[in-house]
């Protein structure tokens, strides 16, 4: 962990999250707590198996992680 105060600590996270409301949530309303954590495990799905990610060269992560697991 960096000091407090460095913007690049939590890039990754901030990013997935800026995804997470501007793709799916911003436009949604919802009745309780259950649809709104079926929502988000639906779009974490969706991120780590179906979404190509441009800085990972269009893979997505999990075709990423598995490329680099079989490279080791």
């Amino acid at each position: 962990m960096s000091r407090r105060g460095n913007c690049l600590d939590n890039g990754v996270m901030e990013r997935f999250f800026r995804s997470l409301k501007a793709e799916k949530l911003n436009h949604l309303s919802f009745m309780n707590h259950q649809s709104v954590v079926c929502e988000v495990e639906n779009y974490i799905q969706f991120y780590n198996y179906y979404r190509r990610h441009s800085t990972i060269g269009y893979l997505t992560p999990h075709q990423k992680y598995h490329e680099l697991k079989n490279a080791a």
